[in-house]
């Protein structure tokens, strides 16, 4: 069941009266539970793709369609309350308010939203639950300048998932990050695709693109083609004697060589 659908997606920005053709009738569709990455060479249009799909920006012509509703065509208004409450994103550089609190970060959109089946209780046990899972709970009353990099983009993915979103954008989600932090973060990422999430993401890293299921790859504002890697599962390693858990862990390991070495070859056939 497709999540979403990009149709003759252009962008074009004007600069000095010249005209940048930057997204040029850009198609693909992103199943329900996929995690698609976007790959490029630098200035390939990779970022813009993500926020004209994502309605942070307007592209010029062609249309989004996120379940079943054509988003491209709606009005500020209403595209704002579909970003809060259909939509989770995280970026390289993790934004948050440095007035309030890890958890109160988290808990803003959810408080921000429409949405009234949710009590302030039931929004604050979910935002509880999400912490616990990503394993930062010792952290929800420190300032957002008191944690590491790690730690607060894990924060940033609870609260993209506060409003239990159909989609997940993310923009070089570790880019800003340590190799051990990435990993930690990629991992979240990956069990929150085993649940169900789906998830679209820009980034240039390989050990990135190589847990993600499908890679897009954009050159010159065109997606020239795509690579199927199939679904990752973290749930390895969950075997009940320590020597059990290490054979899953080393298999994993290993599968993640194989799909790195692939998706390599195949880069560099693309001309990356």
């Amino acid at each position: 069941m497709e999540a979403l659908r990009v149709v003759d997606l252009c962008k074009t920005y004007i600069t000095n009266k010249r005209q940048n053709n930057v997204l040029k009738n850009v198609n693909f569709v992103i199943e329900q539970g996929e995690m698609a990455a976007v790959m490029g060479p630098s200035g390939s249009g990779k970022s813009t793709l993500l926020y004209s799909v994502s309605g942070m920006d307007r592209p010029t012509a062609g249309k989004v369609v996120l379940g079943g509703r054509v988003i491209t065509e709606l009005k500020e208004k209403e595209l704002a309350r579909v970003r809060l409450n259909e939509m989770g994103f995280i970026f390289q550089q993790m934004y948050m308010l440095k007035n309030l609190t890890v958890l109160d970060n988290i808990l803003l959109p959810a408080y921000q939203s429409q949405n009234k089946e949710r009590s302030r209780k039931e929004i604050d046990a979910y935002a509880a639950a999400l912490m616990r899972r990503l394993g930062i709970s010792e952290i929800a009353g420190n300032d957002v300048t008191e944690v590491s990099g790690g730690q607060l983009q894990r924060a940033c993915i609870c609260r993209s998932m506060m409003n239990r979103p159909q989609i997940l954008f993310a923009d070089e989600p570790t880019g800003a990050l340590n190799r051990g932090s990435s990993e930690e973060v990629m991992k979240e990422l990956n069990r929150l695709n085993e649940d169900g999430a789906t998830i679209m993401l820009v980034t240039h890293d390989l050990k990135v693109a190589a847990k993600c299921s499908r890679i897009l790859y954009i050159v010159d504002g065109n997606i020239k083609g795509e690579l199927p890697l199939g679904k990752l599962s973290f749930s390895a390693g969950t075997g009940d004697g320590k020597e059990e858990r290490e054979q899953e862990a080393a298999g994993i390991e290993k599968l993640l060589r194989e799909r790195e070495r692939r998706l390599n070859s195949w880069l560099i056939e693309m001309g990356w």
